[in-house]
């Protein structure tokens, strides 16, 4: 259903959107935790390192798919809240055919880099192979995975967060039942956790767009308006290239990480790979209540209404407390049993390892919350240049913090204390922007 979120209470509308946009994120996040459970569970604690091996390369892509799905979401936003709905069609056409043609050009790439990225990792020869298979069958499932992530962003700017979140709940059991049937029954180890999600993705991108091209349909038009528009490309990219840039120098930063942990061996690896999952799990959660701040601030920026922007801000942050207070009770009192749910017994100083991570982090989960409620302003407004100023700042200083603790700690306990100090600044940075005031001059589209 499209929602105009420029009319009603903020903070009811704000839940509304929000609720279905959450468990869609915790349905998008079971694709990567059920396939390393399974690796884990029904594997080998081998598997599941090589699963987590290859995670971080994966988040290079979503992170060009996420920045595209900003870049399209806030502009779209802000013209359908504006009524100016011939653009607005022009805008989802131009980027679903730009989104398309960079899929392609990144799966040819990725195909080729592959092996390369796996040795610059320092990934262990005995988990090298299984690594490069899931990585592989990822790539070749690039397409679907563009498509499906630039669509909910259409979905999410017209005011619809319920639509994608059926697709997910569907996909995501699909993704479950096939991960067994393949692991369990046919033996394919990696192999069939990497094809379980390979054809789940597939078939909800496919529907998502089918749903998308329906709705679209139905919505009225004055003008004859163009598939593609160079202009409203570039309107998309002042959001989306500065948006894909972010998440890109995030994932390399955590690819900089994964190698430094990879240096500990194998048991370490899995460990983090199991807590890093867990910790995604919750940031991204967080993230996704950012961009659904980011949806709302946009269309009543569009229409001019700033001061319903400041009570989203407000409703954003009370929910995101209930959030936090969840996900920090869960990690840092019952991390053994949240560690557990990856891998069976045999695995002591792999589980000793993800514990020690999540007790290190969850804490500052009220920290992050803050940075990234406020970062759906900025996002919204298109306030480019702030939000990446805090986010690169998180970046740098994680990064180089985890090499300088690990090196005088000899310990991975360095790396794990690396995101709370990082964490604690950015923050500082992305509440100082927005109670400054800057973010109400750079809107992208007029009315």
């Amino acid at each position: 259903m499209i929602t105009d979120m420029t009319q009603g209470s903020p903070a009811k509308i704000l839940i509304r959107f929000s609720i279905p946009m959450l468990l869609s994120v915790a349905f998008q996040q079971l694709y990567n935790v059920v396939d390393s459970v399974v690796a884990g569970k029904f594997v080998s604690v081998d598997a599941l390192a090589a699963v987590g091996a290859s995670y971080p390369i994966t988040m290079i892509f979503m992170a060009v798919a996420t920045g595209a799905n900003i870049g399209c979401s806030v502009v779209i936003s802000q013209l359908f809240g504006a009524k100016n709905y011939g653009k607005m069609k022009t805008a989802v056409s131009t980027s679903i055919l730009s989104i398309v043609a960079v899929s392609l050009i990144l799966t040819v790439s990725g195909f080729l880099f592959c092996t390369p990225l796996m040795r610059l990792l320092n990934t262990p020869d005995r988990i090298f192979g299984d690594s490069a298979l899931y990585l592989r069958v990822y790539i070749g499932g690039l397409i679907f995975l563009f498509l499906y992530n630039i669509c909910t962003g259409i979905f999410t700017a017209l005011g619809d967060s319920r639509t994608p979140l059926y697709f997910l709940i569907a996909s995501s059991l699909g993704n479950i039942v096939l991960d067994l049937v393949f692991v369990i029954c046919f033996q394919m180890g990696v192999g069939g956790v990497a094809w379980a999600t390979f054809i789940a993705q597939g078939i909800s991108s496919i529907l998502a767009f089918s749903a998308l091209f329906l709705r679209l349909r139905g919505m009225p038009s004055d003008e004859n308006d163009p598939l593609f528009s160079w202009e409203m490309l570039g309107k998309i990219s002042l959001i989306a290239i500065p948006s894909i840039l972010q998440q890109s120098f995030i994932s390399v930063g955590n690819l900089m990480i994964q190698g430094l942990v990879n240096s500990f061996g194998p048991a370490v690896i899995a460990g983090y790979s199991a807590a890093v999952k867990l910790n995604t799990f919750s940031v991204t959660t967080l993230t996704t209540l950012g961009n659904s701040i980011s949806s709302f601030s946009a269309q009543n920026i569009g229409a001019n209404k700033y001061e319903r922007v400041h009570a989203g801000l407000r409703a954003g942050i009370l929910l995101s407390i209930v959030i936090v207070a969840i996900f920090t009770s869960l990690f840092f009192f019952l991390p053994d049993k949240m560690i557990g749910l990856f891998m069976s017994e045999g695995g002591e100083e792999a589980m000793l390892s993800g514990v020690q991570f999540l007790r290190v982090v969850s804490p500052f989960y009220i920290v992050i919350c803050l940075k990234l409620v406020c970062d759906g302003v900025l996002r919204g407004s298109g306030a480019m240049l702030q939000f990446m100023s805090s986010t690169f700042t998180d970046l740098i200083l994680r990064v180089a913090l985890a090499y300088l603790l690990a090196y005088l700690l000899k310990d991975s306990l360095g790396i794990w204390l690396s995101w709370p100090l990082g964490w604690a600044v950015a923050a500082v940075m992305s509440i100082w922007f927005y109670c400054s005031g800057s973010w109400k001059k750079h809107a992208v589209v007029s009315r």
